[in-house]
């Protein structure tokens, strides 16, 4: 494949401050250091960062860091790009010490989300990961950072891209209808053993293309005790505990400060090519992720 891993997310917020409480106290992320203009640069593991939070933005996805051998398969994956018709831009010395990377290329996917494709990420293993809330850790690694979530005005053309020409493996199909949304009919591939590190699906909607991002805990119990957290603290929950039917993931959906959802899961499934078949499943879980019930309206006071 072309690609190895989701390396890491880029997104712009309107506002930094929630952010940084959400990602550390929350999520359990530790801030590795910060931009000149107060970009919070996120470690889950022994890489400088793996998610970067930028102000100043639209409270959506930024960019997607997609990581390649080195610098050889990024020249070659360069020239593929070429003649399947995207301009690609090179990033320069100040860009690639921002991303803490050896060298990359960005070009827009179909749907216009910026895909930045790059080598040799700093990896700090002098500092070891330390989570502001004492998590075991993240599942990380060779499978990146987790996945990504996004809807797309053209399915096929999406599919195109990252199937045909960057390599990724379909990995399966989801195809239900949410009561008073419609239907839905999502894509999953991978580009290494994580059952996906993207899926999409056909969306004539305006406004945010990220529908979530995931992260993976290393341990059941890190789960359990962030659900308590966010219990606790009414942090705004999309979906509850549950188990998906493809990946297999125990995870829960919170809402995140920027209004798109975050899946903090634990036991996703591993994909092996060799033996991996593509399945379509009617329904996204075998239990739970129930969606909060709408408040009901209140009652019109009646003057006495």
């Amino acid at each position: 494949m072309s690609v190895r891993a989701l390396g890491y997310i880029g997104i712009g917020v309107r506002d930094l401050k929630a952010w940084e409480t959400f990602a550390t106290s929350i999520l359990g992320l530790q801030i590795g250091s910060r931009g000149d203009d107060g970009t919070l640069f996120l470690r889950m593991d022994e890489n400088h960062h793996r998610i970067a939070v930028h102000p100043g933005g639209n409270d959506d996805i930024a960019y997607l860091g997609w990581e390649v051998a080195n610098e050889r398969a990024l020249e070659a994956l360069a020239e593929k790009l070429h003649g399947a018709g995207f301009a690609t831009t090179a990033g320069d010395a100040a860009a690639c010490r921002e991303r803490s990377v050896g060298g990359f290329i960005a070009c827009d996917d179909p749907a216009g989300i910026r895909c930045e494709f790059y080598w040799g990420a700093l990896v700090q293993r002098r500092l070891a990961f330390v989570s502001p809330r004492g998590l075991g850790g993240f599942h990380t690694g060779d499978e990146g950072v987790g996945h990504v979530v996004v809807g797309v005005p053209d399915a096929a053309a999406y599919m195109s891209f990252y199937r045909d020409l960057l390599g990724f493996r379909i990995s399966d199909f989801i195809a239900w209808t949410i009561p008073g949304r419609g239907d839905m009919d999502v894509a999953f591939l991978h580009c290494n053993q994580r059952h996906h590190s993207i899926a999409f699906n056909q969306s004539s909607r305006s406004g945010k293309r990220l529908s979530h991002f995931m992260v993976e805990v290393d341990a059941l119990d890190d789960v359990g005790r962030t659900w308590s957290l966010c219990d606790r603290e009414d942090v705004p929950m999309a979906q509850s505990l549950g188990r998906h039917v493809n990946d297999q993931m125990f995870s829960f959906y919170i809402v995140s400060p920027s209004g798109f959802t975050v899946e903090f899961g634990y036991g996703g499934r591993l994909i092996d090519d060799a033996t991996w078949e593509v399945s379509t499943y009617d329904w996204p879980s075998t239990w739970g992720h129930k969606r909060p019930a709408a408040p009901a309206p209140a009652k019109e006071k009646i003057a006495p």
